[in-house]
């Protein structure tokens, strides 16, 4: 065929004599190297052994099994840790309210005790300042 369309357009015989020789040549040698792989015996591959699938599926399971247990290792002492933050501030929370309720009742103890200073002092009839001068008054009273 592709002698055919080239060997009419060409001007020089000997170039077609030696480009059909170069051809045939190489059809020779592709058509000798299919015949030589052809020929080769192939090997088969032996099919694999259920024990030895048993084993390489065994040896994925234990390791998907390792994997997701340092995951859920992980995640676990991070909920851990949460909680440990969380209850430490309730109990600065707790402290913070004990000492503002202890604060708080220092205060009223203080307002219990100057309003009974204060009403010590305006239910006595003469003010503490006067108090000696009222006594010398009793004392003149009573020849």
């Amino acid at each position: 065929m592709f002698r055919d369309k080239f060997a009419g357009d060409s001007q020089n015989p000997e170039q077609d004599a030696e480009l059909g020789e170069a051809l045939r040549d190489f059809r020779l040698s592709v058509h000798a190297w299919s015949d030589a792989a052809f020929s080769h015996p192939r090997t088969v591959v032996a099919a694999v052994a259920p024990t030895h699938v048993w084993r390489l599926a065994a040896g994925w399971a234990l390791g998907c099994f390792l994997v997701a247990g340092g995951v859920s290792a992980g995640f676990w002492q991070h909920h851990q840790r949460q909680v440990e933050i969380r209850l430490a501030a309730v109990r600065v929370a707790e402290q913070q309210r004990l000492v503002a309720l202890r604060q708080a009742q220092q205060a009223r103890q203080e307002d219990e005790d100057l309003l009974a200073k204060v009403d010590s002092d305006v239910s006595r009839e003469i003010p503490a300042a006067m108090e000696p001068l009222a006594q010398l008054m009793v004392e003149d009273t009573n020849p």
